[in-house]
This record gives C-alpha cells, sequence and structure tokens, in this order.
C-alpha cells in the first residue's frame, strides 16, 4: 500500500533534442519580463533609448553589494551597492534602490537611485523621480524630473574651450 499517488512517467520525446528545445522554450517564456522604471524605460542617453548590440553591459544586480573601482568600455548599471569610483566610456546608470558611494565618470550618466560622490565629465546626466545626488555635476547638459533631490553644485553648458581665458583675476 503507497502512501503517495503514483504519476505516470511522461512518455519519452522521438528526439532528446525535440524534447529540450520544446522545454528551454516553453521555460523562456515563462520568465516574467521585468518592468522598466516608470520615468526613464532604462533609456541611455546617447542610443537614443536602446541599448546597442554591439556594447556590453555590465549589471551589479540587486541585492549585491560590492566594493572596488570599476573601469569599463562598455555601458554599466547599479541595481545593488557599489562603492568605489566609475569611470565607463559608455553609459553609466543607478536603478531606483541602487546606491552608488565614489566618484563617476561615463559619457552618458542617468540616476534613478542614490549617489554618494561627483560626476564629471559627462555629455549628459539624467536625474529622474527616484533620483538623489549628494555630490557635484559637471556635464554638457543635465535633464532633472520633479522629485528627484540634489545637494551640491552643478555646472553645465560650459565646455573647457570656452572658458579658457575668460576669467579675470582681482
Amino acid at each position: 500500500m503507497a502512501l503517495w499517488k503514483e504519476t505516470p512517467a511522461p512518455a519519452p520525446a522521438k528526439s532528446g533534442v525535440a524534447a529540450s528545445a520544446n522545454t528551454v522554450t516553453e521555460l523562456l517564456h515563462k520568465v516574467p519580463a521585468t518592468a522598466p522604471d516608470s520615468d526613464a524605460t532604462r533609456r541611455m542617453p546617447s542610443t537614443g533609448g536602446a541599448p546597442t548590440a554591439s556594447s556590453a553591459e555590465t549589471v551589479i544586480a540587486a541585492g549585491l553589494t560590492m566594493e572596488g573601482k570599476i573601469a569599463s568600455g562598455g555601458d554599466v548599471r547599479i541595481a545593488g551597492r557599489f562603492k568605489g569610483d566609475v569611470s565607463v566610456d559608455g553609459n553609466f546608470r543607478i536603478d531606483s534602490g541602487g546606491r552608488l558611494e565614489g566618484q563617476v565618470k561615463a559619457s552618458g550618466v542617468v540616476i534613478a537611485g542614490e549617489l554618494q560622490g561627483n560626476i564629471d565629465a559627462a555629455k549628459h546626466v539624467d536625474l529622474l523621480t527616484t533620483g538623489v545626488i549628494v555630490g557635484d555635476v559637471k556635464a554638457a547638459s543635465i535633464t532633472v524630473t520633479a522629485g528627484s533631490r540634489m545637494r551640491g553644485n552643478v555646472e553645465f553648458g560650459w565646455d573647457d574651450k570656452s572658458t579658457k581665458g575668460t576669467a579675470r583675476q582681482v
């Protein structure tokens, strides 16, 4: 007498490869797509809203805490916590709930989380509704969304060429 109900084993497929492909396809369809941030839709400034296929994105996932230094030729996104400086040739993003304590140097910067440090030499900075910056920002252009917070100095719209020779000593 069995204490559990036995279920018959599934019939073997004609080909093991087809069975594996079907299982993988079924699993992929069951994986929920993550919803993008409400006011950002995961936009990166220089790519017009979509990550490029040629650039790689490095992600520090939510729930992960790291300390060190990041230097990358591609895009970097922080959803967890990172302590250290970030230097990126591509775009840099802090997702909502993410936190960075350090300096940022990147082509494009999107802040939806929290930054404790400075942003230097960015072409464009987006400070989103959930974004917080405690530090200075130096960029060619900046967009600040209502509801975001910042404590620090901002310098934008100036390039080094137009400011040289204009300062006078008093």
